[in-house]
């Protein structure tokens, strides 16, 4: 896979771990982790949650462009650069959007709502709460997200057969 590789799913459906796997599978390759743009606010920071103010969709899609710039970045460099972060709903296809670089490859991991509450509970960070359930991400993912690239129901794979499943149908994340 060369070019950009966008990595799109709920929290906890394992985009950061097989976002790394695949990057160390290919022979140039960088990780590009969506939420540490939102991490480099400092102050003023406002999250996005449901029923978000003007200034947190501001934010959130200010993230999606810094995001897009370093993948692009990274990929005129030379790197296939992969690109991970909770992109649903109308989201996706924006995203998508924003990214210059082709070949565009995007892998949407939608694992079951009983594996991502499985997952969730075996992590370190905690990404649901009151804001945000796993019913309601997997509902804006399943019914609002344009069926954009290659789709993969990751309940039942590992790390590495998820890594396998992306590198055998890259021409069907391909999206350009």
């Amino acid at each position: 896979m060369q070019g950009v590789v966008v990595i799109a799913g709920v929290m906890a459906a394992g985009k950061s771990t097989v976002a790394q796997a695949l990057a160390e599978r290919l022979p140039r390759a960088a990780h590009v982790r969506g939420d540490v743009f939102r991490r480099m606010i400092v102050s003023g920071r406002e999250d996005y949650t449901p029923g978000a103010s003007a200034q947190a969709t501001a934010q959130l899609r200010l993230r999606y462009r810094l995001s897009a710039a370093t993948a692009d970045a990274y990929a005129e460099a030379g790197f296939t650069a992969i690109v991970q972060d909770v992109l649903l709903g109308p989201e996706l296809r924006r995203y998508a959007d924003l990214i210059r670089t082709r070949p565009l490859h995007v892998v949407v991991l939608a694992p079951s709502p009983e594996t991502v509450a499985q997952r969730e509970a075996g992590r370190p960070k905690t990404g649901y709460g009151t804001d945000w359930t796993i019913a309601d991400l997997d509902r804006e993912l399943r019914r609002r997200t344009e069926p954009l690239g290659l789709w993969l129901d990751t309940s039942g794979l590992t790390v590495e057969q998820t890594v396998e499943a992306i590198l055998a149908q890259a021409e069907r994340a391909r999206i350009d």
